[in-house]
């Protein structure tokens, strides 16, 4: 079995890339680099905010809890591409030729993909990794929104096949985790759980068997953007006490949801 991945280079993507790996004969690897918390900047060209680097600090922590702080890419995956955020959609589908005769194809964290990569990645019934319940939320920071609406019950990722609208495609299923010691690590746990579930319906062969569902948008709670999670919500969410158990797990509301228990 051949896959190709696209994917990113923090942690948690080099934790699902080695994951991915094990289970196939050949692999893929087209990695985006993202900057990291420290090095992100504002529209101002200024540092992060004292509030916005608590939050990432927190959600640092927890990925190094969850993934481990110093986890590397395996050394035996040769078939890799390397690029800068943003380049992505300027290469010409020639050039991603070696990467693009795969059995498999899964996207997870990268940026947005447009243009023939699109086209070609539909065609080819894609699988994407929105860390987000969809239909209720999509766009960006789902999974905090879904905490901050106090709607725990909806942090978790959804595996639809990719689209061109974002995080919109039919659902294949839904992964959530009974982890809740602390937001962070609760909404980091279910990272975890889509990445354990998708390579072991992959390597069992049963990922295809799901019927896909049509998203319906009338049960859209929320479509945020980045400019959406600025100062006052990222302050008003670490002063919050959110109780993770407020909500029950309403397996009606979600499609065939996958559970983690343990990390």
């Amino acid at each position: 079995m051949k896959i190709t991945l696209i994917t990113s280079d923090q942690p948690r993507h080099i934790y699902f890339t080695n994951l991915l790996n094990s289970i196939c004969s050949d692999f893929f690897l087209i990695q985006e680099k993202k900057l990291k918390v420290d090095d992100r900047l504002n529209e101002k060209n200024k540092k992060l905010s004292e509030n916005k680097k608590k939050y990432f600090d927190k959600v640092k922590d927890a990925e190094n809890k969850v993934f481990g702080k110093k986890i590397k890419l395996n050394e035996n995956i040769t078939n890799k591409l390397s690029i800068k955020l943003g380049q992505l959609n300027k290469k010409p589908l020639r050039s991603l030729t070696k990467f693009l005769d795969s059995d498999i194809y899964v996207v997870f964290g990268s940026s947005y993909i447009k243009s023939d990569l699109i086209d070609f990645l539909i065609k080819n019934k894609a699988l994407n990794i929105h860390m987000g319940v969809s239909p209720f939320y999509r766009g960006t920071d789902c999974n905090f929104w879904a905490l901050s609406d106090n709607n725990p019950h909806l942090v978790g990722g959804t595996i639809h096949y990719i689209s061109k609208g974002l995080d919109s495609g039919p659902i294949l299923y839904h992964a959530i985790s009974s982890i809740k010691e602390d937001p962070f690590l609760y909404t980091m746990s279910t990272v975890k759980s889509a990445f354990i579930s998708l390579v072991e319906k992959i390597e069992k062969n049963k990922i295809f068997n799901h019927k896909p569902i049509n998203q319906d948008k009338k049960r859209e709670i929320r479509y945020s953007k980045k400019n959406d999670f600025d100062e006052k919500v990222i302050s008003n969410f670490l002063e919050k006490k959110i109780d993770l158990n407020s909500k029950k797990f309403d397996n009606n509301m979600l499609i065939n949801p996958y559970l983690l228990n343990s990390l």
